[in-house]
């Protein structure tokens, strides 16, 4: 861990014109104690470093001293793919590899470029969880992605809706969606999606698997994405709407902005702009639910069942919100 550190700093004097201890303990997570030791570890090794004291000091590097120091490390290649997801390496136990190898690109750059990739760093921050959501708590998740890397076979007890239960499977792949970690595992003759939050147990064995060759991760988690659609909206209800409705039910995903994008215009176009929308649903009750909440900007042309649904719950909630009737303005 300590190599690693002493060879980031040395990769960051390279890259500044000069840094403070300070700035070095938060970019490292330690103490300045512990930065002071590793200037002085890398002083012994022969690196030309000093400091300039005062108000706007810091360490510096002796003008013209350069090494090259950007050979991928294995678990900084690893790190690959999620360069730019900071948060998700961590989480996968690749945070140290991330930061080495993002320092490593950097340095390998000419002047001018290495300078503009660092202000992008610093200006661009990618945040994949939606507002007022945290992050799901994803313990097994280091040791699942050594056992996806290295195509070893897991026993895991799982918790789902239905239940709990114990599986033996091949995992093939993970899966960061919504800022939730998904992984996909062989299990048997099925192809499972299991969050990882929902893992209640997990243990890896030493017994390896043949991966199957045609699989491909994306290809096959995108197809899967569109079948789940299609199997949790079987049916359509027929919407009258006006445009601030639309406006509102395009925000309930990509199912419903399709939909709008869909709509049919009555004509002709009287002030409130209605269409006619056709929204897969998933039953009779979701469906009610979300036209409620689009009130008073909709109307259900069909099916009955949803237009009756409707009706019902408006009736009781008029009756519940009747001045007269209300208790709580008694």
């Amino acid at each position: 861990m300590r190599a690693s550190r002493l060879l980031s700093i040395l990769i960051l004097l390279q890259l500044r014109p000069q840094i403070t201890a300070p700035a070095l303990a938060r970019e490292f997570e330690v103490s300045v104690r512990t930065i002071l030791r590793d200037i002085d570890e890398l002083s012994a090794a022969g690196v030309p470093v000093y400091a300039e004291r005062g108000r706007s000091g810091g360490f510096k590097l002796r003008e013209g001293f350069a090494t090259r120091l950007n050979g991928l490390l294995g678990d900084e290649a690893q790190a690959l793919p999620l360069l730019g997801l900071p948060g998700a390496a961590s989480e996968l136990g690749l945070g140290g590899a991330s930061q080495r190898l993002r320092l490593k690109l950097q340095s390998a750059l000419p002047g001018d470029t290495a300078a503009l990739a660092g202000r992008l760093q610093a200006r661009l921050h990618v945040d994949p969880l939606d507002w007022y959501r945290g992050g799901e708590p994803a313990a097994h998740l280091p040791a699942l992605a050594q056992a996806v890397l290295e195509c070893r076979r897991v026993e895991l007890r799982y918790l789902s809706w239905k239940g709990e239960r114990q599986w033996k499977a091949e995992p093939l792949g993970l899966v960061l969606k919504g800022g939730s970690w998904y992984a996909v595992a062989r299990a048997g003759a099925r192809t499972l999606i299991m969050k990882v939050a929902n893992i209640q147990s997990l243990s890896v064995g030493e017994e390896s698997f043949e991966r199957p060759a045609d699989f491909d991760l994306s290809t096959w988690w995108q197809a899967s994405l569109q079948r789940f659609e299609r199997e949790l909206r079987p049916e359509v209800a027929v919407l009258r709407i006006t445009a601030e409705g639309r406006r509102r039910l395009a925000e309930n995903g990509s199912y419903a902005a399709h939909a709008v994008a869909a709509a049919v215009a009555e004509k002709p176009p009287g002030e409130r702009r209605w269409a006619r929308v056709s929204l897969p649903i998933e039953s009779v009750d979701q469906a009610a639910r979300l036209v409620m909440s689009l009130a008073p900007e909709v109307e259900v042309v069909g099916p009955l069942a949803v237009r009756e649904r409707v009706a019902v719950w408006a009736g009781e909630l008029a009756r519940c919100h009747a001045i007269a009737s209300c208790a709580t303005l008694q």
